[in-house]
């Protein structure tokens, strides 16, 4: 699964740090899911989605 995390992360003005804090994580999970490396679980996905305040499916989509 592909994702904007990065993206938006940075557009927000945020580091994986921060991020992960929010969301406590750890940045290496942070880190692997902006490299799709980790798919997060449905919860994860759906918090990353509101802090970003962007809907899950305009963060997370399947290559075709």
């Amino acid at each position: 699964m592909e994702n904007r995390i990065r993206e938006l992360r940075k557009a927000a003005g945020l580091r994986q740090e921060d991020l992960a804090r929010e969301l406590s994580v750890t940045r290496q999970t942070i880190n692997a899911i902006e490299n799709n490396k980790y798919d997060p679980t449905l919860g994860l996905a759906m918090r990353l989605a509101r802090l970003l305040k962007t809907p899950v499916e305009d963060i997370f989509h399947l290559p075709d």
